[in-house]
């Protein structure tokens, strides 16, 4: 299982955005990139924009792997239509962007973390593969001995998110449903990605 481990603060800076829903909002004391100081940047070669552009949208999903991104767009390639829609669908139905979505964790590296640890049901049965894909009409759940940790009572009454509209939350009982495949207007990116640019990409380096 890989880990992102490095520093976060320097990507949230980078993009200029608090990326991964810190408490301590990175941005706060060093607004500027890393490595500019006032804020200018030399103009981007098309290469530049795109690498960006595939980096901005590793890190919206918590920081995935390279091999993990190439593998995703190599499958959605496969349905020969559609495929910056299927590549995004493929990877806003993983398992512990799910359990994110649906505010079990405040941060995506928590989601991580709870999958991995075991604490979060599929249709009733653990599932600690991070990179389960979850599919209409399935139920995650906390186990019942996790509903006490802390973090997850924490995130589920964070009011500064939603739940969004193709999945249904009861917080009560610790559990959500996928209601359907979201459309691609309604998969939210903490920053605007251009998609076609990052499977282009791809194409030519996978």
């Amino acid at each position: 299982m890989v880990r992102y481990t490095a520093p976060k603060n320097r990507i949230a800076r980078k993009f200029g955005i608090n990326l991964f829903s810190r408490a301590k909002n990175p941005l706060l004391h060093k607004q500027n990139p890393p490595g500019v100081h006032g804020g200018k940047r030399k103009k981007k070669s098309d290469y530049g924009v795109q690498l960006e552009e595939k980096q901005k949208l590793k890190a919206s999903f918590g920081m995935m792997t390279e091999r993990q991104l190439t593998n995703y767009y190599q499958k959605a390639a496969r349905f020969h239509k559609n495929t910056a829609e299927i590549f995004l669908q493929m990877l806003e139905m993983r398992l512990d962007n799910i359990v994110y979505r649906l505010k079990f964790a405040a941060t995506p590296f928590q989601a991580q973390q709870l999958v991995a640890h075991g604490h979060i049901q599929v249709n009733g049965k653990k599932v600690d593969r991070r990179s389960f894909g979850v599919k209409a009409g399935m139920v995650i759940s906390v186990k019942e001995k996790s509903k006490k940790l802390k973090i997850i009572e924490n995130a589920i009454n964070l009011t500064s998110r939603t739940v969004p509209v193709y999945l249904e939350l009861d917080g009560e009982k610790f559990t959500g449903k996928v209601l359907s495949l979201p459309a691609l207007s309604e998969i939210i990116l903490p920053m605007e990605i251009n998609i076609p640019m990052v499977c282009d990409f791809l194409a030519h380096g996978a």
